[in-house]
């Protein structure tokens, strides 16, 4: 029997919701898979805790989650606390403190689900974008001087390490050579950043040799968003820097019908902490408590936990659930449906537990 420690980390808004579903379903699987445990431990950390105690989690925090396989986390972000706060109290936290720097984040066009991309079906659009996760644009360096004066000044300072770029090289390189297509695009902006990312595009140049049967192109980032949305079977695999592809993989997910489908991991490649999975989209609280949150993208970011456990037949089997109980028609009213986060949820289960 293979038994697995998850911290469960609802955190803000919808988190509670989407994260109460995606441990029901793999419940399931574990009731579908008797040599199949998990052991969940819920952690109320979040905007609720730092209103009562003015950190988004304890000090020991990182400690505290050592000790786990995998951390399932929902959203993060509350309209009356800044979202800095809220972002690096707790999200951040856990990426830079476990060295999650890669983030894996997939996209298709999922049966029953519509790409407002005109005449694009199921395999036209078949990507995953892997996202520097530790450094770049969000390292969290610079500060501000002379707050409140006309010379006020703030700087945000971009970190490129040579360690941190090629080994998020070497990651992308690598999942493209386990793709069919073995098809990989660097995305850049060094014609006018010509420091840390001309060292990025040298980097990428010194890693493809290592992999002679990957194919490899490099695409400005700005240029990258009319070929994401005019030509996108001509992409497959993407690597890109921490801003530019956090801002890429939103489109990536809008152009594949809803970021309520998009889902991420935050890898800690060879590493003996934690790596964290979690939905793409926001605390959304516009729609909290309503019941109709959008539980696909965490459905299939258990579908990347499972994988990284090494558990690949339960994770195809949810993958199919989400697939099939999509085709049908069984969504959540951001995709045009009219079904509730339940009735979604009781599909999928109903789905691994008759097949």
């Amino acid at each position: 029997m293979s038994t697995y420690k998850i911290a469960t980390i609802p955190a803000d808004g919808i988190g509670m919701e989407v994260i109460s579903a995606g441990v029901q379903v793999l419940k399931s699987l574990a009731n579908r898979f008797p040599e199949l445990k998990f052991e969940f431990k819920h952690f109320d950390w979040g905007s609720d805790y730092y209103r009562q105690h003015g950190e988004m989690m304890p000090k020991d925090g990182l400690d505290t989650l050592k000790g786990f396989d995998a951390i399932y986390f929902g959203a993060v972000g509350d309209p009356d606390i800044p979202d800095h706060i809220t972002l690096w109290g707790l999200r951040l936290q856990i990426c830079q403190g476990f060295d999650q720097y890669a983030n894996v984040r997939p996209t298709k066009i999922i049966p029953g689900i519509p790409s407002p991309l005109k005449g694009r079906t199921k395999g036209d659009l078949d990507w995953v974008i892997v996202r520097e996760n530790s450094e770049g644009e969000y390292s969290g360096h610079g500060g501000r001087a002379h707050k409140g004066f006309p010379e006020e000044v703030g700087t945000e300072v971009s970190i490129f390490t040579r360690a941190g770029v090629t080994r998020i090289m070497r990651y992308a390189f690598e999942i493209a050579q386990q793709r069919p297509r073995k098809l990989l695009t660097v995305v850049t902006k060094s014609n006018a950043q010509r420091h840390g990312m001309v060292m990025w595009d040298e980097i990428a140049e010194e890693v493809a040799k290592e992999f002679p049967d990957v194919t490899w192109d490099k695409m400005l980032v700005d240029a990258m968003t009319v070929r994401m949305t005019l030509n996108p079977e001509s992409l497959d695999t993407i690597v890109a820097t921490n801003l530019h592809a956090d801002i890429l993989s939103d489109l990536a997910g809008a152009l594949a019908g809803s970021l309520g489908v998009a889902p991420t991991a935050n890898i800690a490649p060879n590493s003996p902490y934690p790596s964290m999975f979690e939905p793409i989209h926001g605390s959304a609280f516009d729609i909290t408590g309503q019941g109709i949150a959008n539980p696909i993208a965490t459905f299939w970011t258990a579908v990347q936990m499972l994988e990284h456990l090494g558990e690949h037949q339960s994770a195809r089997l949810v993958m199919s659930a989400i697939e099939s109980v999509s085709s049908e028609g069984i969504c959540t009213p951001d995709i045009g449906g009219k079904a509730t986060t339940k009735q979604v949820t009781d599909a999928v289960i109903d789905y691994i537990e008759n097949h």
